[in-house]
Protein backbone atom coordinates (compact mmCIF):
# COMPACT_ATOMS: atom_id res chain seq x y z
CA UNK A 1 0.00 0.00 0.00
CA UNK A 2 2.92 2.36 0.57
CA UNK A 3 3.98 2.74 -2.91
CA UNK A 4 0.57 3.35 -3.65
CA UNK A 5 0.79 6.58 -2.87
CA UNK A 6 0.79 8.36 0.51
CA UNK A 7 0.22 6.38 3.81
CA UNK A 8 -1.13 9.08 6.11
CA UNK A 9 -1.29 8.30 10.05
CA UNK A 10 -3.34 10.88 11.83
CA UNK A 11 -2.82 11.22 16.00
CA UNK A 12 -5.44 12.91 17.20
CA UNK A 13 -9.54 12.64 16.00
CA UNK A 14 -10.49 15.91 17.69
CA UNK A 15 -12.21 18.95 15.56
CA UNK A 16 -9.45 19.78 13.93
CA UNK A 17 -7.64 15.87 12.91
CA UNK A 18 -11.56 15.21 11.91
CA UNK A 19 -11.11 18.23 9.28
CA UNK A 20 -7.62 16.85 8.27
CA UNK A 21 -8.62 13.20 8.15
CA UNK A 22 -11.88 13.58 6.12
CA UNK A 23 -10.01 15.78 3.01
CA UNK A 24 -7.44 13.20 3.17
CA UNK A 25 -9.95 10.92 2.02
CA UNK A 26 -11.03 13.57 -0.78
CA UNK A 27 -7.26 13.58 -1.40
CA UNK A 28 -6.73 11.04 -4.53
CA UNK A 29 -3.06 10.43 -3.84
CA UNK A 30 -3.63 9.29 0.08
CA UNK A 31 -3.19 5.45 -0.76
CA UNK A 32 -3.98 4.37 2.84
CA UNK A 33 -5.41 6.47 6.17
CA UNK A 34 -4.99 5.09 9.80
CA UNK A 35 -6.03 7.10 12.72
CA UNK A 36 -4.91 7.42 16.81
CA UNK A 37 -6.75 8.42 19.21
CA UNK A 38 -7.58 8.39 22.91
CA UNK A 39 -11.25 8.37 23.40
CA UNK A 40 -12.25 5.94 21.30
CA UNK A 41 -15.86 6.67 20.81
CA UNK A 42 -13.94 9.68 19.03
CA UNK A 43 -12.01 7.37 16.84
CA UNK A 44 -14.48 5.14 16.34
CA UNK A 45 -16.91 7.42 14.75
CA UNK A 46 -14.15 9.26 12.81
CA UNK A 47 -12.94 5.77 11.39
CA UNK A 48 -16.60 5.33 10.24
CA UNK A 49 -16.73 8.31 8.24
CA UNK A 50 -13.77 8.31 6.45
CA UNK A 51 -13.20 4.61 5.89
CA UNK A 52 -9.99 4.58 7.66
CA UNK A 53 -7.67 1.56 6.94
CA UNK A 54 -6.84 1.20 10.93
CA UNK A 55 -8.50 2.94 14.15
CA UNK A 56 -6.32 2.51 17.39
CA UNK A 57 -5.72 3.74 20.81
CA UNK A 58 -1.77 3.10 20.22
CA UNK A 59 0.51 5.39 18.77
CA UNK A 60 3.17 3.10 18.45
CA UNK A 61 0.91 0.54 16.63
CA UNK A 62 -0.05 2.72 14.03
CA UNK A 63 3.37 4.36 13.13
CA UNK A 64 5.17 1.45 13.12
CA UNK A 65 3.09 0.24 10.02
CA UNK A 66 4.28 -0.28 7.26
CA UNK A 67 2.04 1.92 5.33
CA UNK A 68 2.84 4.99 6.73
CA UNK A 69 4.95 7.45 5.10
CA UNK A 70 3.45 10.96 6.67
CA UNK A 71 1.79 11.81 10.04
CA UNK A 72 -0.14 14.56 11.24
CA UNK A 73 -0.25 15.15 15.02
CA UNK A 74 -3.13 16.85 15.83
CA UNK A 75 -3.54 16.23 19.70
CA UNK A 76 -4.25 18.61 22.71
CA UNK A 77 -1.45 21.21 22.87
CA UNK A 78 0.31 19.64 25.30
CA UNK A 79 0.52 15.85 24.28
CA UNK A 80 2.44 16.62 21.42
CA UNK A 81 5.96 15.89 22.22
CA UNK A 82 5.56 11.90 22.19
CA UNK A 83 4.08 11.29 18.75
CA UNK A 84 6.24 13.93 16.99
CA UNK A 85 9.61 12.38 18.45
CA UNK A 86 7.86 9.01 17.65
CA UNK A 87 6.99 9.60 13.96
CA UNK A 88 10.81 11.53 13.23
CA UNK A 89 12.26 8.22 14.60
CA UNK A 90 10.36 6.25 11.88
CA UNK A 91 11.50 8.95 9.40
CA UNK A 92 8.06 10.15 9.01
CA UNK A 93 7.41 13.26 7.09
CA UNK A 94 4.74 15.32 9.52
CA UNK A 95 2.25 18.24 9.74
CA UNK A 96 2.15 19.13 13.37
CA UNK A 97 -0.43 21.55 15.13
CA UNK A 98 0.98 24.58 16.49
CA UNK A 99 2.88 24.63 18.90
CA UNK A 100 5.46 21.55 18.67
CA UNK A 101 5.62 21.84 22.58
CA UNK A 102 4.02 24.36 25.15
CA UNK A 103 7.72 24.15 27.00
CA UNK A 104 10.32 26.29 25.38
CA UNK A 105 13.19 23.36 26.49
CA UNK A 106 11.13 20.75 24.81
CA UNK A 107 10.44 22.48 21.39
CA UNK A 108 14.13 22.74 21.26
CA UNK A 109 14.24 19.54 21.58
CA UNK A 110 11.61 18.61 19.29
CA UNK A 111 12.99 20.77 16.75
CA UNK A 112 16.78 19.70 17.21
CA UNK A 113 15.62 15.69 17.10
CA UNK A 114 13.58 17.20 13.49
CA UNK A 115 16.29 18.70 12.09
CA UNK A 116 19.15 15.87 12.69
CA UNK A 117 16.47 13.07 11.60
CA UNK A 118 16.20 15.20 8.02
CA UNK A 119 12.44 14.84 8.13
CA UNK A 120 10.22 17.39 6.29
CA UNK A 121 7.83 19.12 9.06
CA UNK A 122 5.66 21.82 8.98
CA UNK A 123 3.47 23.80 11.33
CA UNK A 124 0.29 24.54 11.35
CA UNK A 125 -0.26 28.52 10.59
CA UNK A 126 -3.20 28.05 8.30
CA UNK A 127 -4.26 32.21 7.82
CA UNK A 128 -0.85 31.13 5.76
CA UNK A 129 -3.23 29.74 3.57
CA UNK A 130 -5.60 32.56 3.03
CA UNK A 131 -5.73 34.72 -0.26
CA UNK A 132 -5.48 38.20 1.07
CA UNK A 133 -2.17 37.05 3.10
CA UNK A 134 -0.68 35.49 -0.41
CA UNK A 135 -1.56 38.50 -2.27
CA UNK A 136 -0.10 40.80 0.50
CA UNK A 137 3.10 38.60 0.58
CA UNK A 138 3.78 38.86 -2.86
CA UNK A 139 3.29 42.67 -2.82
CA UNK A 140 5.84 42.77 -0.05
CA UNK A 141 8.01 40.86 -1.93
CA UNK A 142 8.02 42.76 -5.12
CA UNK A 143 8.67 45.87 -2.81
CA UNK A 144 5.64 47.77 -3.90
CA UNK A 145 5.87 50.05 -0.51
CA UNK A 146 9.56 50.24 -0.09
CA UNK A 147 11.17 49.33 3.49
CA UNK A 148 9.17 48.96 6.16
CA UNK A 149 9.04 50.71 8.58
CA UNK A 150 6.06 50.09 11.04
CA UNK A 151 3.84 47.47 11.51
CA UNK A 152 0.69 47.44 13.98
CA UNK A 153 -1.49 43.62 14.54
CA UNK A 154 -4.69 43.72 16.28
CA UNK A 155 -6.24 40.27 17.02
CA UNK A 156 -10.05 39.65 18.91
CA UNK A 157 -11.28 36.58 19.44
CA UNK A 158 -14.51 35.13 21.12
CA UNK A 159 -13.94 33.77 25.34
CA UNK A 160 -14.78 30.62 23.85
CA UNK A 161 -11.36 29.69 22.78
CA UNK A 162 -9.75 29.98 26.39
CA UNK A 163 -12.93 28.80 28.07
CA UNK A 164 -12.89 25.46 25.93
CA UNK A 165 -9.01 25.41 25.97
CA UNK A 166 -8.18 25.78 28.97
CA UNK A 167 -11.43 23.73 30.92
CA UNK A 168 -10.43 20.69 29.94
CA UNK A 169 -6.37 20.92 31.19
CA UNK A 170 -5.76 20.53 35.12
CA UNK A 171 -2.26 22.54 34.44
CA UNK A 172 -2.23 26.11 32.50
CA UNK A 173 1.29 26.84 32.40
CA UNK A 174 2.15 28.54 29.51
CA UNK A 175 -1.49 28.46 28.04
CA UNK A 176 -1.62 32.34 27.54
CA UNK A 177 -3.43 34.67 24.78
CA UNK A 178 0.01 34.75 23.00
CA UNK A 179 1.52 30.97 23.28
CA UNK A 180 -2.56 29.71 21.95
CA UNK A 181 -3.86 32.04 19.92
CA UNK A 182 -1.77 35.16 19.43
CA UNK A 183 0.96 32.91 17.46
CA UNK A 184 -1.25 33.26 14.32
CA UNK A 185 -1.08 36.74 14.18
CA UNK A 186 2.25 36.73 15.22
CA UNK A 187 3.79 33.87 12.53
CA UNK A 188 1.50 36.00 9.99
CA UNK A 189 3.20 39.64 11.02
CA UNK A 190 6.81 37.69 11.00
CA UNK A 191 6.32 35.98 7.91
CA UNK A 192 4.94 39.51 6.16
CA UNK A 193 8.49 40.95 7.88
CA UNK A 194 10.69 38.12 6.43
CA UNK A 195 14.16 38.97 6.55
CA UNK A 196 14.27 41.13 9.90
CA UNK A 197 15.33 39.67 13.64
CA UNK A 198 13.68 41.15 16.66
CA UNK A 199 15.90 41.95 19.16
CA UNK A 200 13.81 43.33 22.04
CA UNK A 201 10.46 42.89 23.45
CA UNK A 202 8.35 44.92 25.98
CA UNK A 203 4.87 43.55 27.45
CA UNK A 204 1.92 44.41 29.61
CA UNK A 205 -1.23 41.80 30.33
CA UNK A 206 -4.32 42.28 32.09
CA UNK A 207 -5.83 39.06 33.74
CA UNK A 208 -8.90 40.76 35.11
CA UNK A 209 -11.80 38.40 33.83
CA UNK A 210 -9.62 35.29 32.74
CA UNK A 211 -7.22 34.99 35.69
CA UNK A 212 -9.68 32.56 37.67
CA UNK A 213 -9.04 30.13 34.53
CA UNK A 214 -5.43 30.55 34.89
CA UNK A 215 -4.56 32.77 31.89
CA UNK A 216 -4.38 36.71 30.76
CA UNK A 217 -7.13 38.07 28.98
CA UNK A 218 -5.10 40.23 26.78
CA UNK A 219 -1.50 40.69 26.02
CA UNK A 220 0.03 44.07 24.30
CA UNK A 221 3.67 44.13 23.11
CA UNK A 222 6.47 45.76 20.96
CA UNK A 223 8.85 44.51 19.17
CA UNK A 224 11.94 46.31 17.88
CA UNK A 225 13.46 44.76 14.78
CA UNK A 226 17.12 44.73 13.97
CA UNK A 227 17.31 46.85 11.06
CA UNK A 228 14.68 49.46 13.71
CA UNK A 229 11.02 48.33 12.28
CA UNK A 230 8.87 48.34 15.18
CA UNK A 231 5.93 45.66 15.38
CA UNK A 232 2.81 46.04 17.61
CA UNK A 233 1.74 42.77 18.12
CA UNK A 234 -2.19 43.10 20.73
CA UNK A 235 -4.34 40.30 21.36
CA UNK A 236 -7.61 39.75 23.50
CA UNK A 237 -9.38 36.94 23.99
CA UNK A 238 -11.51 38.06 26.35
CA UNK A 239 -14.44 39.31 24.19
CA UNK A 240 -17.82 38.33 25.28
CA UNK A 241 -19.40 34.62 24.31
CA UNK A 242 -21.82 36.36 22.25
CA UNK A 243 -19.14 38.30 20.30
CA UNK A 244 -20.43 37.60 16.71
CA UNK A 245 -16.75 36.91 15.85
CA UNK A 246 -16.90 33.10 15.74
CA UNK A 247 -13.00 32.92 17.18
CA UNK A 248 -10.76 35.68 14.93
CA UNK A 249 -11.14 39.08 14.13
CA UNK A 250 -7.68 40.18 12.84
CA UNK A 251 -6.24 43.70 11.27
CA UNK A 252 -2.60 44.20 10.35
CA UNK A 253 -1.48 47.87 9.06
CA UNK A 254 1.95 47.62 7.19
CA UNK A 255 4.27 51.33 6.63
CA UNK A 256 6.37 51.59 4.11
CA UNK A 257 8.48 54.55 2.85
CA UNK A 258 6.54 54.12 -0.30
CA UNK A 259 3.31 53.21 0.36
CA UNK A 260 1.19 51.51 3.34
CA UNK A 261 -1.04 48.18 3.24
CA UNK A 262 -3.80 47.69 5.60
CA UNK A 263 -5.47 44.65 5.91
CA UNK A 264 -8.92 44.26 7.83
CA UNK A 265 -9.84 40.81 8.42
CA UNK A 266 -12.89 41.09 10.81
CA UNK A 267 -15.26 39.23 8.67
CA UNK A 268 -17.50 42.07 9.27
CA UNK A 269 -18.32 42.13 5.41
CA UNK A 270 -21.14 39.01 5.75
CA UNK A 271 -22.81 39.45 8.61
CA UNK A 272 -25.81 36.50 9.49
CA UNK A 273 -28.51 37.86 12.39
CA UNK A 274 -31.14 35.31 13.11
CA UNK A 275 -33.53 34.51 15.63
CA UNK A 276 -31.73 30.94 15.28
CA UNK A 277 -28.63 30.20 17.75
CA UNK A 278 -25.37 30.63 15.18
CA UNK A 279 -23.01 27.50 15.68
CA UNK A 280 -20.58 27.84 18.07
CA UNK A 281 -17.22 29.44 17.07
CA UNK A 282 -15.11 26.26 18.56
CA UNK A 283 -15.74 23.09 18.67
CA UNK A 284 -13.52 21.00 21.14
CA UNK A 285 -14.94 17.52 22.90
CA UNK A 286 -17.15 18.20 25.47
CA UNK A 287 -17.36 21.68 25.19
CA UNK A 288 -21.11 23.35 25.00
CA UNK A 289 -21.38 26.60 24.00
CA UNK A 290 -21.75 28.97 27.47
CA UNK A 291 -24.05 31.45 25.70
CA UNK A 292 -26.63 31.87 22.33
CA UNK A 293 -24.75 34.06 19.37
CA UNK A 294 -27.75 35.13 17.46
CA UNK A 295 -25.23 37.27 15.22
CA UNK A 296 -22.28 35.93 13.14
CA UNK A 297 -19.52 37.36 11.14
CA UNK A 298 -19.97 34.49 9.01
CA UNK A 299 -15.70 33.56 7.75
CA UNK A 300 -14.45 34.10 11.06
CA UNK A 301 -13.95 30.60 11.75
CA UNK A 302 -10.03 30.21 11.20
CA UNK A 303 -10.39 26.54 9.03
CA UNK A 304 -13.45 27.73 6.60
CA UNK A 305 -16.98 27.28 6.25
CA UNK A 306 -19.09 24.21 5.69
CA UNK A 307 -21.19 23.98 2.44
CA UNK A 308 -23.23 21.28 1.30
CA UNK A 309 -21.01 18.43 4.43
CA UNK A 310 -17.31 19.97 2.70
CA UNK A 311 -15.72 22.65 4.16
CA UNK A 312 -13.93 25.26 1.99
CA UNK A 313 -11.22 27.75 3.04
CA UNK A 314 -7.88 28.30 4.60
CA UNK A 315 -7.23 24.79 6.08
CA UNK A 316 -8.62 22.63 2.60
CA UNK A 317 -5.98 24.74 0.88
CA UNK A 318 -2.98 23.77 3.69
CA UNK A 319 -3.99 20.40 3.61
CA UNK A 320 -4.48 19.62 0.01
CA UNK A 321 -1.20 21.53 -0.91
CA UNK A 322 0.68 19.70 2.22
CA UNK A 323 -0.27 16.49 0.02
CA UNK A 324 1.19 17.88 -3.32
CA UNK A 325 4.16 18.89 -0.75
CA UNK A 326 4.69 15.39 -0.14
CA UNK A 327 3.54 13.74 -3.23
CA UNK A 328 5.20 15.65 -5.82
CA UNK A 329 7.32 18.30 -4.28
CA UNK A 330 5.11 21.23 -4.91
CA UNK A 331 6.74 24.56 -3.34
CA UNK A 332 4.04 25.78 -0.38
CA UNK A 333 4.04 28.32 2.05
CA UNK A 334 3.60 26.15 5.03
CA UNK A 335 5.34 27.31 8.49
CA UNK A 336 8.67 25.16 8.80
CA UNK A 337 9.46 24.04 11.84
CA UNK A 338 11.81 26.19 12.83
CA UNK A 339 9.30 29.21 12.36
CA UNK A 340 6.66 26.99 14.70
CA UNK A 341 10.05 27.15 17.77
CA UNK A 342 10.65 31.21 16.90
CA UNK A 343 7.23 31.84 17.32
CA UNK A 344 6.76 30.13 20.60
CA UNK A 345 9.50 31.73 22.22
CA UNK A 346 8.42 35.03 21.05
CA UNK A 347 5.70 34.41 22.13
CA UNK A 348 6.68 33.45 25.46
CA UNK A 349 9.35 35.95 25.32
CA UNK A 350 5.92 38.63 25.14
CA UNK A 351 4.86 36.48 28.01
CA UNK A 352 8.44 37.10 30.65
CA UNK A 353 8.45 41.08 29.48
CA UNK A 354 4.40 41.54 30.84
CA UNK A 355 4.81 39.49 34.10
CA UNK A 356 8.66 41.14 34.34
CA UNK A 357 7.27 44.77 33.48
CA UNK A 358 10.31 45.38 31.44
CA UNK A 359 12.01 44.90 28.07
CA UNK A 360 13.38 41.64 27.31
CA UNK A 361 16.00 41.64 24.96
CA UNK A 362 16.23 39.07 22.01
CA UNK A 363 17.18 36.27 21.49
CA UNK A 364 16.37 34.58 24.73
CA UNK A 365 17.43 30.84 24.94
CA UNK A 366 14.77 28.49 25.50
CA UNK A 367 16.26 27.41 29.31
CA UNK A 368 16.39 31.66 30.58
CA UNK A 369 12.45 31.33 29.30
CA UNK A 370 11.52 27.98 31.47
CA UNK A 371 13.44 29.54 34.60
CA UNK A 372 12.05 33.13 34.11
CA UNK A 373 8.57 32.16 33.53
CA UNK A 374 8.65 29.78 36.34
CA UNK A 375 10.14 32.26 38.68
CA UNK A 376 7.94 35.03 37.82
CA UNK A 377 4.89 32.55 37.92
CA UNK A 378 6.30 31.06 41.83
Amino acid sequence: MAGEGIGLAVIGCGAIGRIRAVLAREYPGVGWLGLCDVHRPTLDRLATDTRADLATTDVAELLARPEVTAVIVATDEREHVDPILRAVDHGHDLFIEKPLATDPVESARVLRAIEAAGVDAVVGYTQRFRRRFLAVKQRLRDQQIGRVTSVVTRAFMNRMVPDATLRKVTDTTNLTPMVVSGTHSLDMSMWLLEGRTPVEVYARSTDVLLGPLGTKDATFGVFTMDDGTIFSMNISWALPAIWPGAVYGLEIGIVGTEGVIDIEDTHRDVIVASEHGQPAGYDSRGFQAPAVRNVDFLGSYPPGDLSDGLLWGPMREETMSWFGRLGMGVRTPHATAAEGHSNLLLTMAMDLSARRGRAVALPVTPEELREGLREDAS
